[in-house]
């Protein structure tokens, strides 16, 4: 029996606020069975400690991944069951001979999330100054599925330009912007909202939001 090929989305998290997001998305990937290669920058690191008081560590990724996905958008602990890790893998953001550093290396495309303007800023212009970067640029080159989560605001003129220049390089630029039609009634609803729009941009099959069916005030309880 042949061995299936192992084909993983990258999930890049950069140094923006907005841990949750990048949360929620890993959680939806992994509960459709889907494989994950997983990209940290040091800023995102910051940010994570910030959000969550977890302390991503390199040697201890996977235990710090699952105390990270065990947290509720609002930091509490322990909300969300542990999944399975095992078909995760951890490329440190400085490591520029990683697997997925090389177009030869097989993947679904890359999905970083949340995007801050500076991430946005090197991968427009090509900098690949660290795996995360690198990663994108040889997405783009390969032709394959980039979703650029962008999460600040207000955005300026030079941002908007390397925005628009993702853009026409085939990626998806998708702001962190969730709506309310699906009835949030938690911030992690609003989270789920944005998470599931990415995994909707790469075409992964998921429950996390009420999609619009057409009917005003679908989202209200009734009764």
């Amino acid at each position: 029996m042949t061995e299936r090929k192992r084909t993983p989305w990258v999930v890049g998290v950069s140094g923006a606020s907005g841990t949750p997001y990048a949360a929620a998305v890993l959680r939806g990937l992994l509960a459709a069975g889907e494989s994950v290669d997983l990209v940290v920058s040091r800023a995102s690191r910051l940010t994570l400690l910030d959000e969550t008081g977890i302390a991503f560590r390199d040697a201890h990724w996977r235990e710090d991944l699952g105390e990270w996905l065990e947290r509720g958008a609002d930091g509490k602990p322990a909300t969300f069951a542990r999944p399975e890790l095992g078909d995760v893998r951890y490329w440190a953001a400085g490591d520029l001979a990683a697997g997925p550093s090389s177009g030869s290396y097989p993947v679904k495309g890359m999905l970083i999330v949340p995007a801050s303007t500076a991430c946005v800023a090197g991968v427009a212009l090509g900098l690949s100054k660290d795996l995360l970067q690198r990663v994108a640029s040889v997405t783009l080159k390969e032709r394959r599925r980039l979703v650029a989560v962008v999460r600040e605001t207000p955005l300026n003129g030079q941002t908007l330009k390397h925005l628009v220049a993702l853009d026409e390089a085939g990626a998806v630029v998708l702001p962190a912007s969730p709506a309310f039609y699906a009835g949030a009634t938690h911030i992690q609803d609003l989270v789920d909202f944005v998470a599931g729009r990415v995994l909707d941009a790469a075409g992964v099959p998921h429950r996390l939001y009420r999609r619009w069916e057409g009917e005003l005030g679908g989202s209200r309880p009734r009764g």
